[in-house]
């Protein structure tokens, strides 16, 4: 008898290796980028920071630079990571990547995560009313069941 794997890459043997975080410059977010740099210095595991670009129909946004914000939103979050790396690697020393995507935060964290072969996924929680109703990215990660998903406050 045949055991088939649904994945392609091996996963929980030793820790993760690769922890995604998606970080989009909201306090939840930052939080959570703190905590998968702690988790990926203990495991020893790389740390992919994940910004997810949005995609914005150009009638949407009624002539608004979009792809200008979201580049200058991505140019911050690796500079305010880089001074952060920089206070505490006296302290600890933790391998990172800054890695963007494009699309909506879903299926852009979805994309990042398989695309880095992601052993676990940080998210912050999400501090939008709407989503208790519809649904969060976090919770819509924790159902698609393909990672093991953190969730930071």
């Amino acid at each position: 008898m045949t055991e088939q794997h649904s994945h392609q890459f091996e996963r929980g043997t030793d820790g993760p290796k690769v922890i995604v975080v998606g970080v989009d410059g909201s306090d939840s977010s930052l939080r959570a980028a703190a905590y998968a740099a702690g988790l990926a210095r203990r495991q020893r595991a790389l740390l992919a920071v994940v910004y997810v670009q949005p995609v914005m129909a150009a009638g949407a946004v009624l002539g608004a630079p979009v792809a200008e914000t979201t580049d200058e939103i991505a140019e911050d979050l690796v500079a305010y990571i880089r001074e952060a790396t920089e206070r505490v690697k006296d302290i600890f020393d933790v391998r990172w990547e800054f890695h963007t995507f494009r699309g909506d935060p879903y299926n852009g964290l979805v994309k990042a995560a398989d695309e880095l072969k992601a052993d676990a996924v940080v998210v912050g929680a999400s501090e939008q009313a709407g989503h208790r109703i519809i649904g969060s990215v976090a919770i819509r990660l924790v159902k698609a069941g393909r990672w093991p998903v953190t969730v930071v406050p």
